[in-house]
């Protein structure tokens, strides 16, 4: 593909939805395109780092913790409002990303090979990540919506994680549903990210499907794994929010 063409039709998509934005009166300001701006040099970045890591399958590991990593920080920075919010994020983003990988190479469901290793831990923990931080929100916004009732339990005897059960349990289905919503449509509304990019890699469209149904099944116990790990730690501290969510 021609860099130039390319490089100016990203440009008028950009440019587009920044005039859009505008017309709306919607505050978005610059950011459609400071926001593509950062993902083609984060991209470019990722390419180049890719180009080694598959030249030399063992750094692949490393590849992996940096993801971890940095998913379990931006997850982390998303719930400093929580009591440990950060380790909490952690657990949660290393549990449900690890579940998941060590099931779907042990199982043989993907060759555990450099590249389907890279391909596979990234949708992974990019969803850990999601789940962290959405669970983790949902728990924060009904603990202080029902602050009264968590109140009561506790006066009555309860153990943190009775008084915030309930809450923790409706936040990681809150969590879950936009994703299970998806995986539902999946082939009549979308064609996800997985199978359209095996189908580019030059798979047949069987493989591509059975490519993108081990994505969705792992999408969906990393989702729950974490989700479920997120809300019963919040829910361990007596610690009762009462500021407003920002």
């Amino acid at each position: 593909m021609d860099y130039v063409r390319w490089g100016a039709g990203l440009l008028v998509l950009a440019l587009l939805t920044y005039a859009l934005s505008r017309a709306a009166r919607i505050p978005l300001g610059w950011l459609p395109l400071t926001a593509l701006l950062r993902a083609v040099v984060q991209l470019a970045v990722v390419a180049t780092i890719l180009r080694g890591v598959l030249a030399v399958p063992w750094t692949v590991v490393l590849f992996v913790v940096l993801m971890l990593s940095t998913a379990s920080w931006t997850a982390g920075s998303r719930l400093v409002e929580l009591p440990r919010g950060h380790v909490i994020a952690l657990t949660g983003v290393l549990a449900g990303a690890a579940v998941t990988l060590v099931l779907v190479f042990a199982l043989r469901l993907v060759d555990l090979e450099a590249r389907y290793v890279v391909a596979v831990a990234g949708i992974i923990i990019g969803n850990a990540m999601s789940a962290s931080t959405l669970s983790g929100r949902n728990f924060l916004r009904a603990a202080r919506a029902r602050r009264d009732e968590v109140e009561a339990w506790l006066s009555l005897g309860a153990t943190p994680q009775q008084a915030y059960d309930d809450i923790g349990r409706d936040a990681a289905r809150e969590a879950l549903l936009p994703n299970l919503d998806q995986t539902r449509s999946t082939g009549l509304v979308t064609l996800p990210g997985a199978f359209v990019g095996a189908l580019f890699g030059g798979a047949s469209p069987v493989v591509a499907a059975q490519f993108q149904l081990v994505v969705l099944a792992g999408i969906a116990l990393t989702m729950l794994t974490t989700a479920v790990v997120v809300t019963r730690l919040a829910g361990r501290s007596a610690y009762v929010v009462t500021e407003v969510v920002g």
